[in-house]
């Protein structure tokens, strides 16, 4: 069994889980995902079957959307609702300061990831230190927040769409938009709608899934790389790729790239695998190889 397969991540899971469920549906014991979600969040889970999951660091890149239901006047350890209750305050806030309060966070900005994250630190997890109760000092990074609209706000809880790029922590703009604001906030819920071009709509429940109907929403793996450009190729060519050779932008039409440029290599209506411009050797060079000719 081969392919993607879009799961609707229901709460109260890891994403470590899912995964393994995948594997046990599918009978196959290469499976991976694009993209952690917390326990505590829901959505969109692009799962890789098989030969597809090297493909999953390629989608892994792409932008995210979410919906995040925040309480302001609380913070907590892991800066969502699960985590252990830091500090406490009455909240006086107006709809206006925080809609001025969320201009601050659209562009790219520098967050801090949380400590309580999968993030490693001398080839430690964060949270793995969290939980011994050692705490390190963790570098900013730069995100980019390309959209941040405030969908609903009543007393003291307010809701978000924020659509973002790869590497975001979505409980760290909550945490952060709560110290703007001078009370403190937590994250209560977090909804992933879309990601790699893909909505959440079209995503299947985990618990619908049986042996028997897996394969029935199991997709193509090229469906995650319509973005990409195509490169076809000879039946030669495609041989010569799919061992590992380079192709050579001369005996290539129309190679026109960007260096670096990803690609997705076919012969006829058979999906080869990745490939990517190296310009200083006029070449394309192997990413993955998926399809074997």
């Amino acid at each position: 069994m081969q392919g993607l397969i879009l799961l609707n991540k229901p709460e109260g899971i890891t994403s470590f889980s899912a995964v393994n469920k995948m594997k046990w549906l599918a009978q196959e014991k290469r499976v991976g995902h694009t993209g952690t979600l917390d326990p505590l969040a829901t959505g969109l889970l692009p799962v890789f079957i098989g030969r597809a999951t090297a493909l999953a660091g390629i989608v892994l890149d792409a932008d995210k959307s979410y919906i995040a239901t925040v309480k302001l006047g609380l913070t907590t350890d892991t800066c969502d609702i699960t985590g252990n209750i830091l500090t406490q305050c009455e909240v006086q806030v107006s709809a206006d300061e925080l809609k001025k309060a969320l201009e601050g966070f659209r562009g790219e900005i520098s967050q801090v990831p949380p400590m309580f994250s999968a993030l490693k630190r001398d080839g430690v997890r964060l949270y793995e230190l969290a939980r011994q109760g050692k705490t390190v000092d963790i570098e900013a990074r730069q995100v980019t927040i390309n959209r941040l609209e405030l969908l609903s706000f009543e007393e003291d809880t307010f809701k978000i769409a924020v659509d973002c790029s790869k590497g975001t922590y979505i409980r760290s703009l909550c945490r952060d938009i709560g110290e703007a604001l001078g009370c403190g906030a937590t994250m209560t819920a977090l909804h992933r709608t879309a990601t790699g071009g893909f909505s959440v709509e079209d995503a299947v429940s985990l618990d619908s899934l049986t042996r028997e109907n897996v394969a029935d929403y199991i997709l193509p793996e090229e469906t995650a790389l319509l973005n990409l450009q195509e490169v076809f190729v000879t039946e030669k060519q495609a041989v010569r790729f799919s061992n590992g050779g380079q192709l050579a932008f001369e005996r290539l039409k129309n190679a026109d790239f960007t260096d670096g440029q990803l690609l997705r290599i076919k012969h006829n209506d058979r999906f080869l695998g990745v490939g990517y411009a190296d310009n200083k050797n006029a070449q394309i060079a192997i990413k993955c190889v998926i399809n074997k000719m």
